[in-house]
């Protein structure tokens, strides 16, 4: 697995009509995608999730196999709580013993349950980032947040750290990804090994990782500085956001998705 194989905080040049969407409708759509996955309880219900994300991806043009490389940096987080949730589970019918440890069909049903919906989740939050420009999602973060500016909370200032994490998570990787060649050149292995030395040999990584990391955050404030950044008081924009009719119809399908996972939780329709 390659860090740059992390997807989340990327974005894939595209001009499909998912990429021309306001970014305020793409994150509360996201939004509402993500909030939704906790809300279904079977994997007929499940099923609707995917075929939504799935024309989604279609119509946003952006290859499945580039998207699907967001898996392997959590591949090992996924397994792991699957094994949790399938040895921890001790109602429903027991299928094998293992010593204490009882697997039973309950067990089967929430590992794969679990699985299904960490997948999910990485796919629809991938999804925002790929089509939404940093700019755009910061703009977009602000607009949202703006109402809370009322009572003092700071919405410019959490919109701005909120996307320039998102937009450094590439950058974090390349810089990642240098030193470990380096590292590999003076004849360190991270990738043979028991699950302990793998972890020792990464300890030389992370010095030099924090100093890049304060070293492009200094550089970042030392560049806001010199454009006299001084936060969202008196900002001007290039472009305005405003809604169009793509936003209205994908609010509208966006209403009607909602509306089939929450009656399919309470009758159980799929």
């Amino acid at each position: 697995m390659a860090v740059r194989d992390i997807t989340l905080g990327q974005y894939y040049p595209g001009d499909s009509a998912i990429h021309r969407l306001d970014a305020r409708t793409k994150i509360i759509c996201a939004l509402v995608y993500l909030v939704s996955l906790f809300v279904v309880r079977s994997f007929s219900a499940f099923a609707l999730c995917i075929v939504f994300l799935a024309v989604v991806i279609i119509i946003s043009k952006i290859p499945f196999k580039f998207i699907s490389k967001g898996l392997k940096p959590i591949i090992f987080l996924i397994i792991l709580t699957m094994i949790i949730n399938l040895l921890f589970t001790s109602t429903g019918t027991v299928i094998a013993t293992l010593g204490p440890v009882k697997i039973t069909t309950e067990g089967i049903y929430r590992a794969a349950f679990m699985g299904l919906r960490l997948v999910l989740l990485i796919f629809g939050s991938s999804l925002l980032t790929l089509t939404t420009k940093p700019i755009e999602l910061t703009d977009g973060l602000e607009k949202l947040l703006s109402p809370l500016a009322k009572i003092g909370l700071p919405a410019h200032e959490l919109a701005m750290m909120m996307t320039i994490a998102l937009r450094f998570i590439p950058t974090l990787l390349d810089e990642t990804d240098k030193i470990m060649k380096a590292q590999t050149a003076r004849g360190a292995d991270f990738e043979n090994g028991s699950l302990k030395e793998k972890a020792r040999a990464l300890v030389p990584l992370l010095g030099p990782l924090f100093v890049s990391a304060f070293r492009i955050a200094g550089d970042l404030a030392m560049a806001m500085e010199a454009r006299c950044y001084h936060g969202g008081s008196g900002r001007t924009r290039m472009h305005q956001m405003k809604f169009g009719k793509g936003d209205a119809l994908a609010f509208a399908v966006m209403a009607v998705y909602l509306a089939l996972v929450i009656v399919s939780r309470q009758f159980d329709l799929f």
